[in-house]
């Protein structure tokens, strides 16, 4: 099961369900709500601040690369 704190595999999980996004240009509503809907994601939809998705989108970049 993934956390927040699971911010690499997060990054990994999104470069596989959304192949055709680019990170950059996402906004961080959308974000939020990608990873709580992934399906191996569960934790407390409360405990994520917009450093967490920064990270997410930071890992999720590089993962692209």
């Amino acid at each position: 099961m993934l956390k927040w704190t699971d911010i690499h595999d997060i990054a990994i999980e999104l470069t596989d369900t959304h192949p055709d996004v680019d990170p950059q240009y996402v906004n961080f509503v959308d974000l939020r709500k990608w990873v709580l809907a992934l399906e191996d994601f569960s934790d407390d939809p409360d405990r994520c601040g917009e450093k967490i998705l920064e990270a997410i989108q930071m890992a999720w970049l590089e993962e692209q690369d």
